[in-house]
């Protein structure tokens, strides 16, 4: 997995903080502080994660991962903001955040969530070449998925969720199971995170998402994949 982060946040002394902590980690860091900017940055360069403030000017970070999606970037993205309201984060995982960190954090916390980030997708890496179900081809090693042989595009936690479905089918998970699974972000029962990802994925990949038939519910347990 690529160690290089795009680190974007209109706070100078912030980014200065963070990017000189993350270069004393061995990580290579870019910095941006608007969203022009980090859109235009993220669209030359491939980066392993981008961090990404939800307050920026010129362009928000909502838009900014809006647009990373529409344009099939699958990197991961932690998101950073001084609000802690549930709607916030619903949100922002809807438009394809992986994580997500309310200001003041501590520096050592943000690097574990960094950690945990880069290690759930290079996992997803791994195993064989390509798994098929209905029209739907999933690559891991290319971070790709197909849809009757057209590109879709997940964000980088929805590609982990999947990866892990497809490499264990028939087992059902519960919740607690599959954060651990993909991990990378703060478990909370107020943002239902895997129900979020979960619809998301069904309204992508199913052919009909109001009656699943790859990714179905197992009431009282949680979910299970069929192929």
């Amino acid at each position: 997995m690529e160690r290089r982060i795009l680190l974007v946040d209109d706070e100078a002394g912030l980014r200065r903080t963070l990017s000189d902590r993350l270069r004393k980690e061995g990580y290579g860091v870019d910095t941006a502080a608007n969203g022009l900017i980090a859109s235009e940055m993220a669209r030359k360069s491939d980066y392993g994660l981008i961090i990404l403030d939800l307050n920026l000017p010129a362009k928000n970070g909502l838009e900014v991962c809006q647009d990373l999606r529409r344009e099939g970037k699958n990197v991961a993205v932690l998101m950073l903001t001084a609000r802690d309201a549930v709607a916030d984060k619903i949100t922002g995982l809807k438009l394809g955040a992986d994580d997500y960190m309310t200001k003041p954090f501590e520096s050592a916390e943000l690097m574990a969530r960094i950690e945990a980030l880069l290690r759930r997708i290079k996992a997803a890496d791994a195993g064989p070449e390509q798994y098929v179900f209905g029209d739907v081809c999933v690559r891991p090693r290319a971070g790709q998925v197909l849809r009757g042989g057209r590109p879709v595009r997940l964000s980088a936690q929805e590609f982990k969720l999947l990866c892990h479905f497809v490499r264990h089918p028939d087992v059902v998970f519960s919740h607690d199971e599959l954060l651990d699974a993909v991990g990378g972000y703060q478990a909370t029962p107020e943002t239902r995170t895997v129900d979020v990802h979960v619809s998301w994925l069904r309204q992508k990949l199913e052919p009909d998402p109001h009656t699943p038939i790859f990714i179905v519910t197992v009431y009282g347990l949680g979910y299970r994949f069929e192929d």
